[in-house]
């Protein structure tokens, strides 16, 4: 007997009612990606026997200053609410979320006077209870739930690693300023050390001494010596602008607080990198909120897929006549289907697909970028470490020949300009010994931010007494 064909519709209708019978979401199973353990690093690895935890690495700094500036700007830091702001637009997103999957109850109430020609009125009241259902037959309420909830963790990772980058950069922006000073302080020695050539040549070539191109030379060194001191100042306040910007707090207070403590630029104890990139990947709040973002992009696709078959509702009402006492109630399920959208509902899946698509290479991406990031840290650490060790030798060397060749001049077998070509090398040495100190410890600064800063993986953000993150 030939059996008459089964419609599309229908046949698609008992096909989603076996799936959801089943109790089946419908879209990919999420699976982090992985990373290779074998990756070793091809850069040099720090092992000076400092070796140093990430945790509360700040503290080893032992510098009261940079403690309390990093407390002042993580207290009240712009970026830092709106990192908080974006966690708690994600976590009430999660709500509404989860509110998908629930019955929906509504109560009503009404009182409706009314009256005629006849001069006759009347009052009618009722009251009612109204509920409906949407059963979450393929799993679209738990996929937004899914992806939703990958949101409150990527946003709270947002905030670690906003947390870890201001520090960083309350940090690195403190030792510059150390450093500026010091600097500062030499470029003013020097011009005090030039002031008096300037002197003592102007004095011999009033006497005959000392031909008139001597005092020309020694003027214009000292013109040279008072500009760039006047510049080394103008460095020194606008780092100290940047602190303001970071912390909050003013400029006297700032320089009040720097000054109960050491001058000298603050070294903090070694990082020991010993463990392999996969390892290191691990510790970075910015790959954990990329991998979050991968993981929700991926519960998308399941939401949009579900939109492709029917949904079962169920809902029901309850009605009182408080005027007539008369209650009525209806109740009933109700399956609905798209037969025709223009192709939205499956373009709704190739976007969401094309979004995991995008997210997968944002994560490759950025986990290519961390292992950059930390090998070239290492590359500057180790190199900055072994310049450092020759220009310290270099402005001891050069400080001595200066102290010699002026000796030298002060007795009369040396000329001004070997005095000012001495005078102009140890200042350069001295220079570059201070700014090589300063980059040493900058890079430092680097290696800890490209290991992560200390964050612990699932660490989650938590509000104290007052509401504020902690």
């Amino acid at each position: 007997m030939h059996k008459a064909p089964i419609p599309h519709a229908l046949s698609t209708a008992c096909a989603a009612l076996m799936l959801a019978l089943a109790g089946c979401a419908v879209g990919p199973t999420y699976r982090a990606p992985a990373t290779t353990g074998t990756m070793t690093w091809h850069a040099p690895v720090p092992h000076d026997g400092q070796a140093g935890a990430l945790q509360d690495w700040w503290a080893q700094f032992n510098d009261a200053a940079l403690t309390r500036f990093i407390a002042w700007a993580e207290a009240d830091s712009p970026t830092l609410t709106q990192a908080w702001a974006s966690i708690e637009k994600a976590r009430a997103t999660l709500t509404t979320a989860r509110a998908g999957s629930l019955p929906v109850l509504t109560a009503t109430a009404g009182a409706t006077r009314s009256g005629g020609t006849a001069a006759t009125s009347a009052t009618t009241r009722s009251a009612g209870l109204d509920a409906s259902w949407e059963l979450d037959l393929f799993g679209r309420a738990r996929r937004n739930t899914e992806a939703a909830s990958a949101r409150v963790e990527a946003r709270e990772a947002d905030w670690h690693d906003a947390r870890v980058s201001l520090a960083a950069e309350v940090a690195d922006t403190y030792v510059q300023v150390r450093a500026c000073g010091l600097l500062a302080d030499a470029y003013e020695r020097e011009l005090v050390s030039v002031t008096r050539t300037e002197a003592t040549t102007a004095t011999m070539v009033a006497a005959g001494f000392t031909a008139p191109s001597d005092g020309a030379l020694a003027q214009a060194s000292l013109a040279s010596s008072r500009s760039a001191a006047i510049n080394q100042r103008a460095q020194c306040a606008l780092l100290l602008k940047s602190l303001v910007y970071l912390t909050g707090h003013d400029e006297p207070e700032l320089l009040a607080t720097m000054a109960d403590g050491s001058t000298a630029v603050p070294r903090p104890a070694g990082l020991a990198v010993d463990s392999v990139p996969a390892q290191v990947l691990r510790q970075r709040p910015d790959l954990a909120s990329l991998e979050r973002e991968l993981a929700a992009s991926s519960a998308e696709i399941g939401a949009a897929q579900a939109d492709l078959y029917p949904s079962l509702s169920l809902s029901g009402a309850i009605t009182r006549s408080l005027s007539q006492s008369l209650t009525t109630w209806s109740f009933g399920p109700a399956l609905s289907m798209s037969l025709f959208n223009g192709g939205a509902r499956r373009a709704a899946v190739d976007n969401a697909n094309a979004s995991y698509t995008s997210a997968l290479a944002g994560y490759q991406l950025g986990v290519r970028s961390a292992v950059r990031e930390v090998e070239q840290a290492l590359v500057n650490l180790d190199s900055t470490a072994l310049r450092a060790t020759e220009a310290h030798r270099a402005a001891e060397a050069y400080r001595r020949y200066l102290d010699a060749t002026e000796a030298n001049w002060r007795a009369g077998t040396a000329s001004l300009l070997s005095l000012e070509e001495a005078r102009r090398s140890a200042l350069s040495a001295e220079i570059d010994d201070l700014t090589l100190t300063q980059s040493q410890v900058s890079d430092w600064i680097a290696l800890y931010k490209a290991l992560g800063g200390g964050w612990t993986p699932g660490a989650t953000v938590t509000t104290n007494k007052n509401g504020a993150p902690s």
